[in-house]
């Protein structure tokens, strides 16, 4: 039998780029947010039972780095693009939390908006009560080539 692999703590991430086409402003997003050195391997939306927030995690280089992210590029000079990500932490410390990921060419402040009632509605549909739901978010005003992230990274200490 294998043994559970969990992580116990997960932090919140957000970061924007412009670059010389749409996936050197990603890399640049990444970047900015503070894993860009990792290997991201895009998880589904659960963050485990007692995992606790940290406001930094130091990652080793290339190491690969389970996370559940939102992100849009753009090509479209002028353009708003914006990408959130809310956790929504359980009332019960044995139960899982609940992350949502959204993006559009929309300002943050929509995008947060619409991130934040996504989150509540996954815990209503589970039947369970959260006791918080934090936000985070980045926007970013297109020039030529630009991305944004925004991410709950999960980890292990």
């Amino acid at each position: 039998m294998t043994p559970e692999i969990k992580p116990n703590i997960f932090t919140l991430v957000q970061g924007s780029g412009e670059g010389f086409t749409q996936l050197n402003a990603f890399d640049q997003a990444l970047l900015n947010a503070g894993i860009g050195d990792s290997n991201l391997m895009r998880m589904s939306s659960i963050i485990p039972p007692g995992a606790k927030e940290t406001d930094h995690i130091d990652l080793p280089p290339g190491a690969l780095i389970p996370v559940a992210y939102g992100s849009i590029s753009c090509s479209k000079p002028g353009q708003v693009i914006s990408a959130a990500i809310a956790v929504a932490l359980p009332e019960l410390p044995d139960q899982p939390g609940v992350i949502m990921e959204h993006e559009d060419e929309a300002p943050l402040a929509e995008v947060k908006t619409k991130v934040h009632q996504m989150a509540a509605e996954a815990f209503r549909y589970r039947g369970r009560r959260y006791r918080e739901i934090k936000t985070i978010g980045a926007e970013h005003h297109v020039e030529q080539h630009g991305s944004v992230i925004a991410a709950a990274v999960l980890w292990y200490r």
